[in-house]
């Protein structure tokens, strides 16, 4: 099985990093503060920036692109209806991850990722 040469694994398969850090941009662009780790939120800040980029396009092109990694149909509607536009002025840097300090239960170093 091909293996990504970049990037943290956070564990399984690439198909399954893939559809994990997709869950986590649909659960940031709808709740926009989430609570995760330190690893997969600073492997999911790219991804989010890539999609508010998008976003600010607002064009049809940039909605597919955009389904494709997000299937969830209404988290891609608030992404380009409100968060988007929110963003216009703004060169990059949409997200930003404070750590929070380590899990109760097996003292993973946690982080909150929320928009700017």
């Amino acid at each position: 099985m091909p293996q990504p040469k970049k990037g943290r694994r956070l564990g399984g398969s690439a198909s399954h990093q893939r559809s994990m850090l997709a869950n986590l941009a649909r659960e940031l662009i709808e709740h926009e503060r989430i609570r995760t780790t330190q690893a997969k939120a600073k492997e999911v800040q790219p991804l989010v920036d890539k999609l508010v980029g998008l976003a600010k396009q607002g064009d049809l092109h940039a909605r597919r692109q955009a389904l494709a990694i997000i299937t969830d149909r209404d988290a891609v509607h608030k992404l380009f209806a409100e968060i988007g536009p929110r963003y216009e002025d703004r060169e990059g840097g949409y997200c930003r991850v404070v750590k929070i300090g380590p899990r109760q239960g097996d003292a993973a170093p946690m982080a909150v990722i929320e928009f700017v």
